[in-house]
């Protein structure tokens, strides 16, 4: 994604941390929290999907945002910005905000879809050796 660098320096923005999405967006959320000592909110309403994704986790009878949240290889990139450049990428087309950065001890949560109600984040993604 060397795209996302150019529009990064177009808006001026230097990410505060960057992970790209390859076991799952649940795991590298994870990663960044506990390298970074932070805790997380995602919006479950936010986590952009394809709508294939949804009817066939759906036909599949998966649950679309456990697919989203845990599914890899997704060849894109997590970042966090510091809250002075929200403004600057807010309305951006080629960046989704999904959530924004707690306490640590707060932990690591998504807020569900309509409501308050908050899902701790586990990690079920891809473990390639097989522990």
């Amino acid at each position: 994604r060397t795209d996302v660098k150019k529009s990064l320096e177009d808006l001026g923005i230097t990410p505060t941390s960057m992970i790209d999405i390859s076991d799952g967006l649940a795991s590298e959320i994870l990663h960044v929290s506990k390298q970074s000592k932070v805790g997380f909110r995602i919006y479950e309403d936010r986590i952009p999907m394809d709508s294939l994704t949804v009817t066939t986790a759906e036909e599949l009878n998966l649950n679309p945002i456990v697919c989203a949240m845990n599914g890899g290889e997704d060849y894109e990139l997590l970042m966090t910005v510091s809250p002075n450049d929200f403004e600057k990428i807010k309305n951006h087309p080629d960046f989704t905000i999904i959530g924004h950065v707690v306490d640590e001890q707060q932990g690591n949560f998504l807020v569900l879809k309509g409501s308050q109600e908050l899902s701790q984040i586990t990690a079920q993604g891809w473990n390639v050796f097989g522990d």
